[in-house]
């Protein structure tokens, strides 16, 4: 993140305040280690494709927030 901001410290205030959402961090710079995300954060390395995203949050999400399996044109 630009500037003075921590992504990490965003993923600790949006799992406090809202702990009802999924947490899903996308970075190019930093591997987070053990503790610096909330538990249900999930974090996925740039760059990554559709498909690596969709199989990172098939991985992470709990049965009921399940994707919809996205239909590709021919």
């Amino acid at each position: 993140m630009p500037g003075d901001s921590d992504g990490r410290v965003l993923t600790h205030y949006f799992a406090e305040h809202w702990p009802w959402i999924e947490i899903v961090i996308a970075s190019g710079n930093v591997t987070p280690c053990p503790g610096d995300m909330p538990g249900k954060a999930t974090c996925i390395g740039k760059p990554f494709d559709d498909r690596m995203l969709q199989q990172r949050l098939t991985e992470t999400l709990p049965d009921n927030k399940q994707l919809e399996q996205r239909k590709h044109a021919a």
